[in-house]
């Protein structure tokens, strides 16, 4: 029995069709990675709301806090304008809205609504 003998199409086609899965696969990398970052900046908004229900408002301390760990999963330009940064009454509803950057270009905006409860 003798093999056949392969085309060049037929490498062409199979080298197209390998190139075209790295690029889909590159993109699905690129994707997965931002919303890694999108999970961890929601899982940071969640501790600093509760903390905030605790104490009442966003301290100083802990917004140097915040803007540190943004900055450690690569949040860049980081704005917590509409943030409650006075001390709540008890009941009083508290807001944490932190807004910002991802990879540079992605704009995002994390909003977390509670009640103060200090």
């Amino acid at each position: 029995m003798r093999k056949q003998r392969g085309t060049v199409s037929e490498l062409l086609a199979a080298g197209i069709c390998i190139l075209a899965m790295t690029v889909v696969m590159m993109a699905y990398m690129g994707s997965v990675a931002l919303i890694q970052q999108k999970s961890a900046v929601s899982q940071i908004a969640r501790k600093y709301i509760l903390r905030m229900e605790t104490v009442g408002y966003l301290t100083r301390e802990d917004e140097s806090k915040l803007q540190q760990e943004l900055a450690d999963v690569g949040v860049t330009g980081v704005d917590l304008t509409g943030s409650t940064v006075c001390a709540a009454t008890y009941g009083a509803p508290i807001t944490l809205c932190i807004k910002g950057k991802l990879k540079e270009q992605y704009e995002f905006e994390e909003r977390r609504v509670s009640t103060a409860k200090n």
